[in-house]
This record gives structure tokens, C-alpha cells and sequence, in this order.
């Protein structure tokens, strides 16, 4: 029950920071602005619509389809509404053929008013908007829904800026639970080690360790907003997948895990220490900042989708929204990584401190050692290098914690190791399930899925040798041909598809099946984890195979296309000129979202918007299971 909730909240959080377009801006006054008692007042609403956009009007039949455009005053507060709210000259147009019938609509500008009457001399009036604006060149359809109070003793003529999706607390909330979710990534567990043995050296306790929070919270706000005024999303696109920060993470990990097995110390340079240890009140407060620093710039080379979503919301010039979000965001890594600061203080508090915190510190040099290893498969998966296939890793791994193992179990011993006594329960139960996991790795070098690891490991497509245990949809004959980029990519579990939205949609027409986009990339976590937990299941792979024509769009791909094929955004002004670029720009473009895994399900006869409300991670199996079927049914009723 608790992983069902944990993905449906996932889904809705992606969803929320998905959202970085607002083509309608409202703003409102009251007149007169201060009514009195009995009196009858105006409420003015104004929109300003970006061009190219269209906002449905408030005054056709809601049964048509489109979203009309609706206030809704809530009662009770001394204000009640007069009569319904009036559109002020919209444009009007008959459909019979989609909506069969006439609607009204506003383009650049428009205008609502609303009659109220003040029942009470301490009234307020708190109004909720809700409207839709669509785009006939983009295709996509954007809800603007946000609220706002008058009182009477506000100047109501004050313009208040859009709130649409909700207000600051539910973002920050929505942040938050983000933040509390990207903790589960990869790239977040190798900080755990070495944020543990950093305060192990540290003399300040409790003091240093809120700094330590501090300092991360400061970070992520300050320098994650600037950066979006100059980089917007594409910084945190370069730390998730760029060779250059991810080999960066990688050496730095296994060095500092060379250091906990024994092979050498860490020392700053003796001046630098002279000069900490005469400012020693301070609590050596730089090194304290410095380990906040890396934390906040590895944290980003996994949750970058979600980070970065907030960082677009600062690059279009919405200012307090942003460090709202990035305040939730960091405050949920700040927490946790701030007890595991103050840790250390206890340990050093237990009695009959001895041999026991080497051994503590030699285990956690293993893990730094093993899950650096996440890093190079990153860029390697990215850069098509083939270094680290799935079987090499497994490879490593199995030795890596065998090596673990063997130490648990007292049989090898590394320099900083006091004299060998015996095996306490505790070590003797850890080193065991040690043991078990290396167990369970052991068949993944022959093909097994390992379903328990998936989005750590590389995708089984990269393993050459696969066993009968690996999910595979059973192979069907088609036409499908050559295809762009199959040469470097692949499709999981056995697929046919393609890596081109128009080869793929041409071959949808041809043999009249929908589209289902998967917007990807090679260092998406959670791509694989539907993959090879949803993906695989015979429901699922069956509808893939059978039902729809499968395109894979990744979007963090550093392949360099043809220079004929570059082209400058529209969205950022920066010219595209990888695959993953140019998928990743699409994705904005068409659908309105930068998060992957993003699932599209599309009618290629008329591929103006998505047949069903696109989904992200869900590890529901019943929920994909539908969303195919809704998508299947949909297409087939449009015949």
C-alpha cells in the first residue's frame, strides 16, 4: 500500500512540475473599491493572452466540450454574487464537426465582470478562477485555474500576479514531497558514507550538523534561482548527464572510498589548516560549506527533471514561486542529511569506542566505492562508450561487495584493523545479508532481471548474454524496416519500435495504430524501473507489441546530429544540435513537460494532442493497463 502511494504521489508531482507554460494572465480590481453595505460593486477580471493563444470565453453551452471559463465566489464572507459573470465582446465560432455547435473565445485580451453585493461591513471576497487556453500551432490546451481575496480593508486596487495550480503553501508542499522523493535516487546514497565520515573527524556536534542543513537549504535557494536566470533547466540537464561532472563524481567517490579502506588519509594542506585552527570558534565552518556544496551539485545529477522544472519556472521571471519550491526541495534533503551529521556525535558518545568505528568506516568505504560506479554508467549509457554494459557492472559489483563480505566474515583484514577477535552477532548477521545480495546479483550475469535493482543497474539491452529469465515480448513478424538511430539505440524487453517521431508516425499511418511516445533517457531512473516492473508484465508488453506503434525519444542522447539538422529553440533561443536535445525540445514544445518517463499516446491522423492525458512514473500496473486500453478505445471510436 505504501509504494502505491508513494507512486501515485510521484505521478502527481511530476505532473505539477511539468507545468512551465502560462500563456493567460489574470488580474482584477473591484469597483467602487470599497463598497459599503448594501451596495453593489463590479468585479473587474483582465487577461492578458500571449499570441498565438486563445482563452474559451464564459458565455456557450459547457456541454460543448471546451472549459468554460468560470468564478466561483465563496459563500458566507458578507459578498454574494448578482447574476452570472458576463464575457465582455468575445469572439465567437461555430465547430458542428468537433464541439457541434457555437463557442466564444478571447485572443491578446479579454475581459469578465462580475456583479457582487456587500451583505456585511467586514466582508471579503474570495474568488477562485478556473479556464482553459489553447494553442492551434502548438496543439496543446493549458489550464489556468488560481484564486484571490479582497477584504475590506485592502486596497482592492492592488494587481495580484497569477497563481495559477495552486497557491505558495500547496508548492511548497508539492516541493517538498519532491524533495523527499529524489532522495530515493542513486546519486543521493554515496553522500550518506562520506557525510558520515566527514563529521566523524569534526568537533562542533549538533552545531555544525544544523550549519551543515543550513548551508544546503542556502544553496539549493540562492545559487539554484540565480542559475535559472542564466541557464535556466539546462545546468541541471548538464549535471545529470553531461561525461564531464558524472566521471568528475565518479573519481571523487572513489577516492574518498580508497581513503576509508585504510590506503591514506585526507588532509587539507597545512596552511589552510593552521588557518582553520585560528579561526577554530567558527567551527571550521568552509569545510562544512564546501559538503553542503557537493551534496547540492550531486543531488542534481539525479533529480535534475524535477529541480530543473523549478528552475524554468525562475528563467520565465516568476521570482517567488521558484525559491518558494526550491526551499520544500532542499528543506527534504537538508533534514535527513543533517541527522546523519549529527550521527557521528552519537557514535563518538557510546561507550567502548574502539576497532568497531574502523569497521564502520571500511563498510562505508566499500559502498562509496560501489555506488560511484552509478556515475560512469551514466555517461557511459549517454556517450554509446560500451565500457560499463550491464554484465560488466554486475561484474564489479559482485566483487566489490564480495570483497565486503570476506572482510565482514573476518577473512581478510585492511591497515587501520585492530587485532582479530571474534565475530560479534551484529557484524556476523550484517556480513550474511552481504552475502545474500551478492547471491542475488549472481544470476543477473546470465540475464536474470533483477527487478529489485532496476534504474541502478544498465538496461539488460546493453548485456550480451541474456538467459531464459529475462522478460522479452515474443517476436512478431513486421515491416517495419531500417530505422534512424537503431544502430546505437535499443527498446527494452525485445520491442519493436522506433527512435523517430515522423518514421514512426508514418509507419502509425501505415498500418492504422496509435502512437505511444516514450520520452526516455539513458540516466532516467525511473525508466527503468517501469520498464522492468511494468513494462514486463505480459498485459503491459502484450498492448506494446500488439496495440500500438512504439517510438523511444530520448532525450538526454549526446549523439551530434547533421549540422543541415540544427535548429534554434523556440522555447529557450539555443540552438539544438544533439538527438537528446532535440527530443528533449519537443517534448517542451508538443506536450508541455521536461520529465521523463513522460508516456504520450497519440493519433497519428490527427496528432494535435494527446488521445489521453499523458502519464508519468506509476508503478501501477492496473493504471497502465488502462491508460493503454483508454488509448486503444479512443482510436478505434475515431474511425
Amino acid at each position: 500500500m505504501k509504494l502505491k502511494f508513494l507512486a501515485l504521489f510521484l505521478f502527481f508531482s511530476v505532473q505539477l512540475f511539468g507545468q512551465k507554460i502560462t500563456p493567460a494572465k489574470w488580474s482584477w480590481s473591484l469597483s467602487p473599491a470599497q463598497p459599503t453595505v448594501g451596495q453593489e460593486a463590479e468585479l473587474i477580471f483582465k487577461v492578458t493572452i500571449d499570441k498565438g493563444w486563445y482563452l474559451y470565453s464564459s458565455d456557450f453551452d459547457k456541454d460543448l466540450g471546451p472549459v468554460v471559463t468560470s468564478v466561483t465566489l465563496k459563500p458566507g464572507l458578507g459578498v454574494e454574487a448578482v447574476g452570472p459573470l458576463k464575457a465582455i465582446n468575445p469572439h465567437s465560432k461555430e465547430d458542428k464537426e468537433i464541439w457541434g455547435g457555437t463557442y466564444t473565445y478571447f485572443t491578446e485580451n479579454a475581459e469578465f465582470r462580475q456583479k457582487v453585493k456587500i451583505t456585511s461591513e467586514n466582508w471579503l471576497i474570495d474568488v477562485a478562477y478556473d479556464s482553459q487556453t489553447c494553442s492551434n500551432e502548438s496543439g496543446l490546451c493549458v489550464p489556468i485555474k488560481g484564486n484571490f481575496k479582497i477584504s475590506a480593508t485592502e486596497d482592492s486596487k492592488k494587481k495580484a500576479s497569477d497563481v495559477a495550480g495552486g497557491g505558495l503553501i500547496e508548492f511548497f508542499f508539492v516541493a517538498l514531497g519532491a524533495g523527499l522523493l529524489a532522495l530515493l535516487t542513486p546519486c543521493v546514497y554515496p553522500l550518506i558514507p562520506m557525510t558520515v565520515s566527514f563529521f566523524t573527524k569534526k568537533q562542533g556536534g549538533k552545531r555544525l550538523a544544523f550549519l551543515y542543513g543550513l548551508f544546503i537549504v542556502l544553496i539549493y535557494v540562492f545559487f539554484g534561482t540565480i542559475l535559472a536566470f542564466f541557464a535556466g533547466a539546462s545546468f541541471a540537464n548538464f549535471l545529470s548527464t553531461h561525461w564531464i561532472p558524472n566521471l568528475l563524481f565518479f573519481v571523487i567517490f572513489v577516492f574518498f572510498g580508497i581513503s576509508f579502506l585504510g590506503a591514506f588519509e585526507i588532509v587539507l594542506p597545512s596552511g589552510l589548516v593552521n588557518s582553520v585552527d585560528a579561526k577554530s570558534d567558527k567551527g571550521g565552518l568552509m569545510g562544512v560549506f564546501f559538503m553542503a556544496f557537493t551534496l547540492v551539485l550531486v543531488s542534481f545529477s539525479c533529480t535534475g527533471p524535477l529541480a530543473g522544472s523549478i528552475l524554468i519556472a525562475a528563467s520565465q521571471g516568476v521570482f517567488l514561486k521558484p525559491i518558494i519550491g526550491m526551499l520544500g526541495f532542499s528543506l527534504a534533503f537538508a533534514i535527513p542529511f543533517t541527522l546523519f551529521a549529527i550521527f557521528p556525535g552519537f557514535m563518538k558518545s557510546l561507550p567502548k569506542s574502539g576497532n568497531w568505528m574502523n569497521e564502520v568506516k571500511v563498510v562505508l568505504g566499500f559502498l562509496e566505492i560501489a555506488l560511484a560506479f552509478k556515475f560512469l554508467s551514466v555517461a557511459d549509457q549517454v556517450y554509446h562508450w560500451h565500457l560499463l554494459d550491464r554484465e560488466i557492472f554486475l561484474a564489479i559489483w559482485i566483487a566489490v561487495f564480495g570483497a565486503l563480505t570476506l572482510y565482514l566474515f573476518g577473512k581478510i583484514s585492511l591497515p587501520h584493523d585492530g587485532p582479530s577477535k571474534n565475530l560479534s552477532v551484529p557484524r556476523t548477521l550484517f556480513a550474511t545479508a552481504v552475502l545474500a545480495f551478492v547471491i542475488y546479483l549472481i544470476p543477473g550475469m546470465f540475464g536474470a532481471p533483477l527487478k529489485g535493482l532496476s534504474g541502478w543497474l544498465p538496461p539488460l539491452s546493453s548485456q550480451d548474454f541474456k538467459g531464459s529469465g529475462a522478460s522479452v515480448a515474443v517476436p512478431v513478424k513486421t515491416d517495419q524496416g531500417q530505422k534512424k538511430y537503431a544502430d546505437f539505440l535499443t527498446l527494452p524487453l525485445g520491442l519493436q519500435g522506433f527512435f523517430d517521431f515522423e518514421e514512426a508516425k508514418a509507419y502509425a499511418l501505415k498500418v492504422n495504430k496509435p502512437l505511444f511516445i516514450d520520452f526516455t533517457g539513458h540516466g532516467c531512473v525511473n525508466c527503468r524501473k517501469m520498464e522492468e516492473n511494468v513494462w514486463s508484465d505480459p498485459q503491459v508488453l502484450k498492448r506494446l507489441q500488439e496495440k500500438y506503434v512504439v517510438v523511444a525519444l530520448y532525450c538526454d542522447d549526446k549523439t551530434e546530429l547533421p549540422s543541415e539538422q540544427w535548429y534554434v529553440s523556440k522555447v529557450d533561443g539555443q540552438e539544438k544540435k544533439t538527438l537528446g536535445d532535440q527530443n528533449l525540445d519537443f517534448q517542451i514544445t508538443r506536450f508541455n513537460s521536461n520529465a521523463q518517463p513522460h508516456y504520450v499516446l497519440l493519433d497519428p491522423r490527427n496528432d494535435a494532442s494527446p488521445m489521453v492525458k499523458p502519464v508519468a512514473f506509476d508503478a501501477d500496473i492496473n493504471h497502465f493497463v488502462s491508460f493503454l486500453d483508454q488509448g486503444v478505445t479512443i482510436y478505434q471510436a475515431a474511425k
